[in-house]
């Protein structure tokens, strides 16, 4: 399968195409991959992402899904890049992973139908969908700062063409040790499905970035932790958390939160708990592992 990666090189943007560890240039550069500094792999005009889609993750919030998938949207400014730095606020403690595949829009789609979805896909990609659930309580509508603050998208490493989605095992990691670990044949909607319902009302150009969802154990990490997310046939995406320079500004808008919905939403759905949580337990791993 074909796999085209964007790399700076000679401070340009570059598409390469990998060819064991190099990465070729359309001229012949080649540089190897290990020494790449990657960007994004591809350019969206938008990333849009489905709420929840992995019945896994549906049964570990203990919910139905709603009959049809419902989404949100991650601004350009959130994209990162495979071994970028995500970057946990200062004054934040609830940044959760997600590990998901995307879907690259090839071709200009509207009104299409899910069997003619797959002729507008250009490839897939591996992407991390994080979320800063500190501010859960003021964005849960929007979820704009939630999954959309800066450096909370990263994609990578590469755009892979000619994948089957069918059956392929997911895979997250943090610091070596496998956290999540799911397949797209938990997926209620496949990707086909998500194409053709966003493209009924809003037009998507190539290079768009549709986020096709989690599987269960999505959980929170810290500054120091080391996070990839493995896609068989897609490769593995490596991401390090950092704190960021600046404090979030206490001078105007809603502050950082640690209500039961960031906690439950956090440490993955414990809504019997809600209100009663008892001590120990998974909430002071989480608390633990959110340095808090």
């Amino acid at each position: 399968m074909p796999e085209y990666r964007r790399i700076l090189l000679d401070g340009a943007a570059v598409q390469v195409t990998v060819d064991g560890d190099e990465l070729v240039a359309g001229d012949g550069r080649r540089v190897k991959t290990e020494e790449a500094q990657h960007l994004p792999p591809v350019v969206p005009s938008k990333v849009i992402a489905v709420h929840l889609n992995h019945r896994s993750r549906v049964d570990e919030f203990g919910i139905d899904l709603p009959a049809t998938p419902t989404y949100f949207h991650k601004p350009t400014s959130s994209l990162n890049s495979h071994r970028g730095a995500i970057v946990r606020p200062e004054g934040c403690k609830w940044l959760n992973y997600e590990g998901e595949v995307a879907i690259v829009i090839g071709r200009t789609a509207r009104n299409i139908s899910p069997a003619e979805a797959g002729e507008f896909i250009a490839g897939y990609t591996v992407a991390n969908d994080y979320g800063l659930h500190d501010f859960r309580d003021t964005d849960a509508g929007s979820m704009l700062r939630v999954k959309g603050s800066d450096t909370l998208c990263p994609l990578g490493p590469g755009l892979v063409t000619d994948w089957d989605f069918h059956g392929k095992r997911l895979r997250t990691y943090v610091n070596g040790e496998v956290v999540q670990d799911g397949s797209t044949d938990e997926m209620q909607w496949d990707m086909h499905y998500l194409v053709a319902d966003i493209a009924r009302t809003i037009t998507l150009y190539p290079g768009d970035v549709l986020l096709s969802g989690t599987p269960a154990n999505s959980r929170p990490v810290r500054p120091g932790d080391v996070v990839e997310v493995e896609v068989e046939g897609l490769g593995r995406l490596t991401n390090h958390i950092v704190t960021g320079p600046t404090a979030i500004r206490s001078d105007v808008g809603a502050q950082p939160t640690e209500s039961e919905e960031v906690l439950s939403t956090a440490l993955g759905g414990d809504w019997e708990f809600r209100g009663v949580r008892p001590p120990g337990g998974d909430a002071r791993e989480g608390r633990r592992r959110a340095g808090g």
